[in-house]
């Protein structure tokens, strides 16, 4: 009997093993995530009806579905949720729009990046809800200065991120085209921007989260509707179950938008 008659079962079997072992740690892993959803979940009701803690104040899981339902019925819900989303997609293709274009101006030019380097750094260190009130007098009371607010909340962190991984190219493919006769142009086509496309998917993961926070700090000073202006009138009314409704909604829709982008960089990675 040869020696690889011998090995293929033991390999095959070992990869069903391994494969078996793989899915049974994801079961788990889904398993406990709906446990603690629903222990979260089962104790705030418990401790609402129990009277352990005010419902009025803290609302409830039923007080929620209840809002929900009428809300979803009279289509206000869905009104509120398609500023936002709408709010916050744009903000995020500005982003990615002039965070890129930016960082190609700046690798391009070298003393400009270092000239404005430490503006960058102050810029993206600066809380941006100093911002908002600034810009509330600058642009007015619309939705131009939400979007204004969900654009800054990402843009120098990604202008940063994406400018050093611009320079932090190798150098041996920079070499190369340089040898072969290329130009600055063919570098950054050919070579920095094909080997940044991780870089600014990686990017793209975190602004969405950045550009729906900016988008929610924006409607709470400046906006008629979306779910930052719900948050802000169910709190000034006391309507409390309107303020948690957003708040979970929010998560959820931070939540699809993440997996979405995660999906995408999956599909790249696949291909690439």
């Amino acid at each position: 009997m040869s020696e690889s008659t011998i090995l293929y079962p033991v390999s095959n079997t070992s990869r069903e093993e391994f494969l078996a072992k793989k899915k049974r740690q994801k079961q788990f892993i889904t398993g406990m995530r709906l446990f603690i959803l629903i222990f979260i979940l089962g104790g705030w009701e418990i401790a609402a009806r129990c009277h352990l803690i005010d419902d009025f104040i803290f609302s409830s899981p039923t007080r929620i579905l209840k809002v929900m339902v009428q809300m979803a019925a009279d289509k206000s819900l869905f009104y509120h949720i398609g500023i936002t989303i709408g709010e916050t997609l744009i903000s995020f293709i500005l982003v990615l729009i002039l965070g890129t274009f930016i960082s190609m101006l700046l690798w391009w030019c070298h003393s400009a990046a270092d000239i404005l380097e430490p503006y960058l750094v102050v810029l993206n260190s600066l809380p941006k809800t100093a911002l908002a009130p600034i810009l509330i007098v600058w642009l007015g009371n619309n939705m131009k200065t939400i979007i204004v607010c969900g654009v800054t909340m990402a843009i120098f962190s990604t202008i940063i991120n994406l400018y050093t991984a611009f320079i932090h190219i190798d150098s041996d493919k920079l070499l190369l085209i340089k040898t072969l006769g290329g130009t600055r142009k063919d570098i950054l086509r050919y070579i920095v921007l094909p080997a940044s496309i991780s870089a600014i998917v990686s990017n793209l993961k975190v602004n969405i989260g950045l550009c729906l926070v900016g988008v929610i700090i924006g409607e709470f000073l400046a906006a008629n509707a979306g779910l930052g202006y719900l948050i802000i009138y169910g709190s000034q009314v006391f309507r409390l179950d309107y303020v948690m409704l957003s708040i979970i909604i929010l998560c959820i829709l931070a939540m699809i938008l993440y997996q979405l982008l995660a999906f995408v960089e999956k599909r790249y990675h696949a291909k690439h």
